[in-house]
């Protein structure tokens, strides 16, 4: 087998694995929607490629995803350099996103955390600042969760070894995450005007 034909099957499997984690999806797709419709925000955050699937997952609520409609407010907190230099030099880097929470987090809003291997210290701070002030919280992991595994009230753990196709599973959690928000509760909210 080819190293293009083990990639399809292996990410075919992968995405295959995460029919079990459709229960908690849409809990996770109920909590954001009624997070953004009752005037709360998003904050979300990763480390490298997690960070990227980050700024994606927010830009999706910030501009739109599919359908044109009003903007709602999610901040990717890997965004801004200044501040994450500032606050890794001042405070250590496992401080990044913590100190972020505690700056623009407010109870009910909904912090969602990303980490491939669940082992990132600053995933792990920034999780539980999130409980701490009253948000929910929600984890895309790999693997078994590692150590942020049962700390966030919502886990969606892709049970693979393979960053790659973890990576790929969690873009593929986090754009149907954005369809079921805007088809059951953005949508109709705005037809009903």
């Amino acid at each position: 087998m080819s190293i293009f034909e083990k990639a399809i099957h292996d990410a075919t499997a992968t995405i295959e694995s995460l029919r079990p984690l459709q229960s908690v999806h849409e809990q996770a797709a109920e909590v954001v929607g009624r997070c953004l419709l009752s005037g709360h925000k998003l904050l979300v955050c990763g480390n490298g490629g997690s960070a990227a699937d980050a700024a994606d997952f927010a830009t999706e609520f910030a501009c739109r995803f599919v359908s044109d409609r009003r903007p709602y407010p999610a901040l990717n907190l890997a965004a801004c350099g200044s501040l994450l230099t500032a606050i890794g030099n001042d405070y250590g880097y496992d401080e990044v996103f913590a100190r972020q929470v505690r700056a623009f987090g407010q109870r009910d809003d909904v912090f969602v955390a990303i980490s491939t291997s669940g082992n990132s210290k600053s995933i792990i701070s920034a999780i539980a600042a999130a409980n701490i002030a009253g948000l929910h919280t929600i984890a895309l992991l790999g693997r078994d969760g590692g150590r942020a595994r049962g700390l966030a009230q919502m886990e969606l753990i892709v049970p693979t070894d393979i960053t790659a196709r973890i990576q790929e599973a969690h873009k593929f959690l986090l754009h149907t995450l954005c369809e079921i928000v805007e088809a059951r509760f953005i949508l109709p909210k705005q037809e009903a005007r």
